[in-house]
């Protein structure tokens, strides 16, 4: 998988720069293809953090050369609907919305969307219309949070 590969080569690169490396997507569109590549700090993140990074994760993959032709790059913050790429990040949102896509379906359903209950060894749990569905890991192909604009701009009002 290409994207696991991406990841061993960018994540100690970001991480060396002082951020948290969240993830990846690698595209497959062979047209326009997309490297996104979603970075995080403490302190949030502000558009020279994305052009620090840029700079330094262009020049590893123009060195390494591990996508073949033209692709674009693209480094961001994670945001509001912010990917779920790891069991760690399912249990560090447990009790928020995410939607999921599946790999296969299970169940005959491919797209979820539901309350994270938790994530133990390659299982994540999340609760969909009061029942509890168990999804593997392995063929979750995106997941993300699903803002709750409601609750953001009561508290914006609030202060």
């Amino acid at each position: 998988m290409k994207s696991v590969k991406l990841t061993h080569l960018i994540q100690p690169l970001v991480e060396d720069l002082g951020y948290e490396f969240v993830g990846l997507e690698h595209g497959s569109n062979t047209k326009n293809p997309v490297v996104a590549v979603y970075i995080d700090s403490t302190d949030g993140i502000a558009v020279e953090d994305c052009e620090k990074v840029s700079r330094e994760v262009a020049a590893l993959l123009d060195v390494e050369d591990p996508i073949p032709g033209h692709y674009n790059l693209e480094i961001s913050s994670p945001g509001l609907d912010r990917p779920l790429f790891t069991p760690e990040h399912f249990r560090q949102f447990a009790g928020e919305v995410a939607k999921i896509t599946l790999f296969a379906p299970q169940d005959g359903q491919r797209k979820f969307k539901g309350t994270i209950l938790g994530a133990e060894g390659d299982r994540v749990t999340i609760e969909v219309d009061e029942s509890e569905v168990s999804l593997e890991m392995n063929n979750i192909a995106k997941a993300r949070l699903v803002p709750d604009y409601d609750k953001l701009f009561s508290q914006r009002e609030a202060r």
